[in-house]
């Protein structure tokens, strides 16, 4: 259970706290919120590293808890040398984040939402790469998604924040969903959703015919994640967010969980061509696009998200490679990048919180005012270009290398350009950073007075400090990289590829050597670039955007958003006129296509099963729901008419029941009946009398095809399924209700244990139904008429003294039969259910009686609050009589039952489900009176005051 507390830890533990304390009023309480997150991070991180001795020995720690079994869904999670990097990366940088993030916040900045919504992103993504399911990685790949979207929107009320947080969960989410289906072909393909059990079907899933569009969905889901071209938009746009969430999401964890996957499941896709020329094509025309693109952004998150997108790109080619040491590379400028770019983010982030702007056309000269911050900044931009003594220089000679490593010819050649190129530019922009930001003379000499705040200093140690540490990690990893990264290196990408790898030794010296030219090209190169292009301030007049004209992938995503909305316009503007006739219509025309189609050119006929004959009671019964039925066509319009006559039908449907041998389903019914019937009633006292005649004969000619159409063909499928023999399930319900369920009631066991879930969601449902009238009326008045049509007075004050007296006789006895029912439940007819709807029963008529506000004054209900409480204590009792079964390992809702026995009373029957079974009681008993309270609130009689007498 250790990996699942990893990831619940800050899911659960940390949002509440987080969410609870940054709520407190007073600094120390901000001060608090950021302690918090920090300890919980701090937590997940320790447990991780707890864990780390037995992965390095070589150990795969797995956890696996069924679910859905059934479905291949189980909580199933991994710890081995990947996943163990990517969760170390996580945590660890995100505790610099969560301390940096306190400094970096104003005062005006909720501090609960940011770090609750961080730690929800935490949770999110070590359940990523943690996650040995499929559909599990799923649920928590969404997760980020949305997470992310609420992060990058942190500054609601900006347009730009509004907007990038939109593009972004447009194309990560939508990349999920494609992936989703992916999943499902992968998963119908292997066998099994369990990610360390693919590997051993390799050679059947990468010959499998439905192996390319699983392949592309998955490589869309991991591309729109990652920012590869042509999906990289939406990570310019996510700049909007605060520096902490672009320092941790967008440079550390979030736009490498597209890495991670590929990773994950390489084993399974390496070596199928397809997957490396997809792989390593679109890693390489990112590394290379992205990398020429940022040079030229004004803007220093901006530039560095092009950066971003061409590292991603860089890892993605080394992974597409296909070769052990190209995956060592990949893991190994995961590692770097993470370190430098987080630390070039939080330095922006510095640069904008002192001096107010990020726009390198107003910056410059800045060393002397900030000495700490630029020389952060040089190091870590040391590392993004590749300079020598720095971990980036490392992975980019490996990056080199492994480029050379294709098969010989036009193509290796082609490739070593390009990256060299890519290099190149990276050295540029690289350069731009530091000059235009701290060296400038031509932004120097302005004085920055164009800068909002002209006058900045370095930041407090609270901002300075995460920096350090990732820089003087950088460092460290250039000058001893077998002693810092390389453990962790060699180990990940062992558990990458899943095999032993070859003998490689990570140092700072190769020798002289074609990589090592290409770096000196791509630095030197880089330089002059760089210098050459701003000469006189020509690079601050150029806009890469408008090199691309009408082909930009944000301008032609925003053309398919609007176009898309044009769409939906014209299809509403067609369809939802207002007339609920036309979209009954329009249902239940959709609901016999539907049905039809399966069966066109099938030959249907009856069944040749013995037919019971009808009983003289049965056509009465017929008769009179026939002659209801009729009725009801007739004087719909009539709402009192309307209503008797459904309960007339109701009526017939119980009988139906109780002659089926059904003495449950009936009284379940019959109370049903009752009280819809005058909850019904209340609604419609809300309104006209009558209904005004709206149906052209046009509508009620197709109204009436609709209608036979449906009776029809539901009543000849129920035929031909009557007529035949059928093999029942019935006998294992009939069988284990007793001996599994303690219940000789076969149809309470399986409503509180075998399909306890169902009636679970049943229950719930029907509370939401509850809380929703409350939603909608709550508050909401009408003055009732006090004649009717006819001109006769109508007094709401007045009860009859019969009722009330009834009423006062049959509650207090009603309340002991429905314990009767309650109680007899598991082993005769009655139950939860039926009980609670005699209880309701009971108190309506105590509102017939004595009217709202005496009932439920006597209740002591505070206008229906209690019933709101009820609903909450019943959802919660039935809850916890379902989460206590793990407790003793079972599945959730699974009853528990025993016989002791006691002196003179002899064996008492007890189960669980007695508990479940009072939840289902208390929930139906206040969702039905809330509902009743709320429509009778919104009578003019509500408003009166309380007299003492019954209104």
């Amino acid at each position: 259970m250790v990996l699942l507390i990893v990831i619940l830890l800050p899911l659960l533990l940390g949002t509440v706290l987080t969410s609870w304390v940054g709520r407190l009023q007073g600094g120390l309480y901000r001060a608090w919120t950021a302690i918090c997150a920090g300890l919980v991070t701090l937590a997940s991180l320790g447990l991780l590293l707890q864990q780390a001795p037995q992965v390095f020995a070589g150990q795969t720690l797995l956890e696996h808890m069924p679910w859905v079994p059934e479905l291949g869904l189980n909580l199933s999670f991994r710890l081995d040398g990947l996943s163990l990097m990517f969760g170390l990366l996580i945590t660890g940088i995100g505790l610099l984040i969560i301390t940096y993030a306190h400094f970096y916040l104003s005062k005006n900045d909720s501090a609960a939402k940011f770090y609750s919504l961080m730690m929800l992103f935490m949770s999110a993504m070590l359940g990523i790469v943690l996650s040995d399911n499929l559909l599990v990685l799923l649920v928590f790949w969404e997760l980020t998604s949305i997470s992310s979207f609420l992060l990058v929107g942190y500054w609601g009320e900006k347009q730009d924040a509004r907007t990038g947080a939109r593009m972004a969960l447009a194309v990560t989410g939508g990349g999920g969903l494609l992936m989703l289906a992916g999943f499902v072909l992968l998963g119908h393909m292997a066998g099994t959703y369990e990610i360390s059990a693919l590997s051993a079907h390799t050679t059947q899933i990468q010959q499998h015919a439905l192996f390319v569009p699983m392949l592309l969905l998955i490589l869309l889901g991991c591309f729109t994640k990652s920012a590869q071209f042509p999906f990289h938009f939406w990570l310019p746009d996510a700049m909007a967010a605060p520096t902490p969430v672009s320092a941790y999401l967008h440079s550390a964890t979030m736009v490498k969980a597209g890495v991670f996957l590929l990773a994950r499941l390489y084993p399974v896709f390496a070596g199928a061509a397809l997957f490396e020329w997809l792989v390593t094509g679109t890693g390489l025309i990112t590394v290379c696009f992205a990398a020429l693109i940022a040079i030229f952004k004004h803007d220093l998150k901006g530039l560095l998200a092009y950066s971003t997108i061409s590292h991603l790109g860089l890892i993605v080619f080394l992974i597409g490679l296909g070769s052990p040491l190209a995956a060592l590379a990949a893991m190994f400028h995961v590692l770097n990048h993470a370190t430098f770019k987080a630390a070039l983010f939080m330095v922006a982030g510095i640069i904008d919180h002192e001096t107010g702007s990020r726009d390198l056309r107003k910056l410059g000269g800045l060393y002397a005012l900030m000495p700490w911050t630029a020389t952060l900044a040089m190091v870590a931009a040391a590392g993004m270009a590749g300079i020598p003594l720095t971990g980036g220089f490392l992975s980019k000679e490996m990056f080199f290398t492994e480029a050379l490593a294709v098969p010989t010819g036009v193509w290796q050649w082609g490739i070593g350009i390009a990256v060299t190129i890519a290099g190149l530019c990276s050295a540029a922009y690289s350069f731009r950073l530091i000059h235009d930001s701290f060296f400038n003379p031509a932004l120097q000499a302005n004085g920055l007075a164009e800068l909002p705040n002209p006058k900045p200093h370095d930041p407090p140690w609270g901002m300075r400090l995460p920096v350090l540490v990732l820089v003087v990690l950088s460092l460290a990893v250039g000058l001893l990289p077998s002693l810092t990264f390389g453990p962790m290196v060699f180990l990940a990408t062992a558990a990458m590829i899943g095999q032993p790898l070859p003998d490689y030794h990570i140092a700072l010296w190769h020798g002289f050597n074609l990589p090592l030219l290409m770096s000196a090209v791509a630095v030197l190169g880089g330089a002059a670039l760089y210098f050459g292009l701003n000469r006189g301030g020509r690079l601050h007049r150029l806009v890469s955007e408008d090199w691309f004209g009408p082909v930009r992938g944000k301008l032609l995503f925003d053309r398919l958003i609007d176009g898309l909305f044009r769409l939906a316009g014209l299809w509403t503007m067609r369809l939802e006129n207002g007339s609920l006739q036309r979209y009954l219509a329009w249902f239940f025309g959709a609901a016999l296509v539907a049905a039809v189609l399966p069966v066109i050119g099938v030959s249907l006929h009856a069944g040749n099963r013995v037919l019971v004959p009808a009983t003289w009671p049965a056509l009465a019964l017929w008769l009179l729901l026939l002659g209801a039925c009729a009725a009801l066509l007739q004087g719909y319009r009539k709402y009192f008419r309307a209503v008797v006559l459904v309960g007339v039908v109701g009526l017939v449907t119980s009988l139906a029941f109780v002659g089926l041998s059904a003495p449950d389903l009936a009284l379940t019914q019959l109370s049903v009946e009752i009280v819809s019937t005058a909850i019904l009633l209340m609604g419609l006292a809300l309104l006209p009398q009558s209904a005004p005649m709206e149906s052209t004969r046009r509508r009620r000619v197709r109204d009436a095809v609709l209608a036979l159409a449906g009776g029809a063909g539901i009543g000849w499928l129920a035929w031909l399924m009557l007529t035949r023999d059928h093999s029942s399930i019935s006998w294992f319900f009939l069988q284990n209700s007793l001996p599994k369920g303690g219940g000789t009631n076969v149809v309470n066991v399986i409503l509180v244990d075998f399909r306890g879930y169902d009636t679970f969601g049943e229950i719930t449902v029907l509370a939401i139904a509850a809380i929703g009238v409350l939603a909608l009326m709550d508050g909401f008045h009408t003055h009732r008429s006090t004649q009717d049509p006819a001109g006769r007075a109508w007094s709401f004050r007045s009860s009859p003294l019969l009722l009330r007296v009834s009423a006062s006789i049959v509650l207090p006895l009603a309340l002991v039969f429905s314990l009767y029912i309650f109680m007899r439940g598991h082993n005769m007819p009655g139950g939860g259910f039926i009980a609670g709807l005699i209880t309701a029963v009971a108190l309506v008529m105590q509102y017939m009686a004595l009217g709202q506000q005496q009932a439920e004054y006597r209740l002591q209900a505070g206008d229906g609050r209690l019933f709101e409480k009820w609903i909450g204590f019943g959802l919660l009792i039935a809850g916890l009589t379902g989460l206590a079964a793990f407790i003793w390992g079972k599945a959730f809702l699974s009853s528990a039952h025993a016989h002791p026995h006691v002196p003179i009373l002899g064996d008492i029957p007890l189960a669980s489900a007695a508990l479940f079974d009072l939840g289902v009681y208390l929930t139906v008993v206040g969702s039905t009176l809330l509902t009743l309270s709320v429509l009778g609130g919104a009578s003019l009689e509500s408003r009166q005051q309380h007299t003492g007498e019954a209104p």
